[in-house]
């Protein structure tokens, strides 16, 4: 742990929030910015596991006085951590279930809280299985604040006693992605040597199999709108070379994001960029007219689509959502969010909407009114973290 790390925590009160990867520092982003007001004598420390989790924990929790790599969940390490911290609670971030890691909190007496919980339909399958191990575990944590009512059966389901078990919404809808200004469109437009007003289809967290109906799809945009661009930030950054061979056989030409940031020369035109960069996604959704989120059209169970709702965007999504089936059925509801079940309706849809600008609008404004209406989870955490710290001074 970095000395300077030491010298902030010693003597102070701190608050260990634990997220994952890039999705959960996302959610956990708006809990420490409010943990900062509601709490400011805290020393706020969040831990992370992924090297991609870390620079963007850096990007986007400023506020945090340290940012670390998770111990391995063994023993003598978790030990060492939580004697040199010494935290006054432990959140998890969506589902972040370390056994050792929870048993010697509990052993510490160190109140655990889950923020922001979420199950996805697979891991609550394979947690079903070893139900007598996740019952013993999430004994150890004093509340559960879910995202939905979905993710709450299921915690109950693998073990959590539902006298613990809350819904407070998704903290996902309170981040500040959604707030880019003119300016900073201009500037990331600038950047990829896109024209201002020329049609730009988003096709962001793709997996393998998903590039070429995305192509074939702008294949046909371009033929309606001959100006129009392309972006596809791929899920796995490594893939953006065989994802740019790929579009030369649907006579696409894509350029690398990481190639222009790096000063190297491109070609003079080309139809679009790869973005293989990380923490840039969530931003540069708000360049787009046409937004498909990945994870969808595989069978992977999709992407956050929080994330170009809140930039009020015309969402387009294959028929596998199952990892954020509540989120879905709620923008989908609306209008705000179009499911198609294979390839060819894909291409049409996203089509449709692009030479549809009354049908696109629509979509926008109905995005817009979801994300507003369910701002307000990350407050519900906090009071309920409040809730709990006062529950534990008062000795109950």
């Amino acid at each position: 742990m970095p000395d300077s790390l030491m010298r902030k925590i010693e003597g102070r009160r701190a608050i260990w929030v634990h997220a994952a990867s890039v999705g959960e520092i996302v959610a956990t982003s708006p809990i420490v910015k409010d943990i900062k007001m509601k709490f400011p004598e805290a020393v706020v420390v969040v831990s992370v596991v992924t090297a991609t989790g870390h620079a963007m924990a850096h990007r986007i929790i400023p506020e945090a006085e340290g940012i670390i790599f998770f111990p391995l969940d063994l023993p003598f390490l978790t030990r060492r951590i939580l004697d040199i911290i010494k935290p006054i609670t432990i959140l998890l971030v969506e589902t972040e279930i370390w056994p050792n890691f929870l048993r010697i909190a509990a052993d510490k007496h160190i109140p655990v809280m889950m923020m922001n919980g979420r199950i996805s339909q697979r891991s609550a399958v394979r947690y079903r299985l070893i139900t007598f191990f996740t019952r013993r575990v999430l004994s150890t944590i004093r509340m559960f604040c879910m995202q939905s009512y979905i993710d709450a059966q299921y915690i109950i389901d693998i073990g959590a006693d539902p006298n613990k078990v809350i819904v407070t919404g998704n903290t996902k809808y309170d981040q500040t992605y959604g707030i880019v200004t003119e300016e900073e469109k201009k500037r990331f437009l600038h950047e990829l040597g896109f024209d201002e007003g020329s049609p730009i289809m988003i096709a962001g967290s793709t997996h393998r199999g998903e590039n070429s109906p995305v192509y074939k799809a702008f294949v046909k945009i371009r033929d309606h709108f001959p100006e129009a661009k392309l972006i596809i930030a791929p899920r796995y950054i490594y893939q953006a070379d065989l994802i740019v061979d790929e579009g030369i056989k649907h006579g696409v030409t894509m350029v690398k994001r990481s190639d222009m940031m790096a000063g190297k020369a491109i070609r003079s035109a080309y139809d679009g960029v790869i973005l293989d960069t990380i923490g840039e996604l969530g931003r540069v959704y708000s360049l787009g007219d046409l937004i498909f989120v990945g994870g969808s059209l595989a069978h992977i169970g999709g992407h956050n689509i929080l994330e170009p709702a809140a930039h009020g965007k015309p969402i387009v999504v294959g028929p596998n959502m199952f990892n954020f089936v509540e989120i879905f059925e709620l923008l989908s509801r609306h209008g705000a969010c179009v499911m198609v079940n294979n390839e060819d309706e894909f291409i049409e849809t996203c089509l449709d909407i692009l030479v549809n600008p009354d049908r696109a609008e629509a979509m926008k404004r109905n995005c817009i009114a979801v994300v507003q209406e369910n701002q307000g989870a990350t407050r519900k955490n906090l009071d309920k973290l409040q809730e709990m710290l006062e529950s534990i001074q008062a000795g109950r």
